[in-house]
């Protein structure tokens, strides 16, 4: 039986919600800690903490599916994915600039980090533009009469968005509907 949207709508998703921020925010900090760690050359510690975020992480992912944060039906879920490709490679950009601009700042141990993380991220690219290519049901190749792209962070919402509620946020970083801007 699945746990999807669960707690949405009821007196529970309030509570869930906040359980599911703190638990994100939780992972965050156990990696930060993790870092720390290793700055004090505290190897193990640092492998403790990454596996304490890892479930922190989880925890978080549970509680959303529980208030049924993301799509759950197929359609939703693979434009989910496909916007998940571009936001990343959008994302690899913005990060490299980042680096340039610590660099810049003489932070270059930083900037080396950030650099690396711009990797990660046209790797996620990659590998979510490869999920979706081999696994989500072939469509009509029709291109959506409007596309929006998150400002933030690149994710593309095709359709009309003003039919969704004016509390929309961007399923990937979170930022409000007014964010979103009609593209070309």
């Amino acid at each position: 039986m699945s746990i999807y949207g669960k707690t949405k709508g009821t007196e529970f998703e309030k509570q869930i919600a906040q359980l599911a921020t703190g638990e994100a925010m939780g992972g965050m900090m156990y990696y930060a800690m993790a870092r720390i760690a290793q700055d004090f050359g505290l190897e193990e510690v640092a492998k403790e903490f990454v596996g304490l975020g890892n479930q922190e992480v989880n925890h978080a992912g549970f509680y959303a599916t529980l208030n049924g944060k993301y799509p759950s039906n197929e359609k939703d879920f693979w434009k989910l994915v496909k916007g998940l490709s571009k936001a990343e490679y959008k994302g690899e950009g913005n990060i490299n600039k980042l680096a340039g601009a610590l660099r810049a700042e003489g932070l270059s141990e930083a900037a080396d980090s950030v650099e690396y993380f711009a990797l990660q991220e046209k790797h996620h690219g990659i590998k979510t533009e490869d999920i979706y290519n081999k696994y989500a049901p072939k469509e009509e190749t029709s291109k959506p009469e409007k596309i929006y792209a998150c400002s933030v962070c690149g994710f593309e919402y095709e359709g009309e968005l003003d039919k969704e509620p004016d509390d929309y946020k961007c399923p990937i970083c979170g930022c409000a509907k007014g964010v979103f801007k009609l593209q070309g």
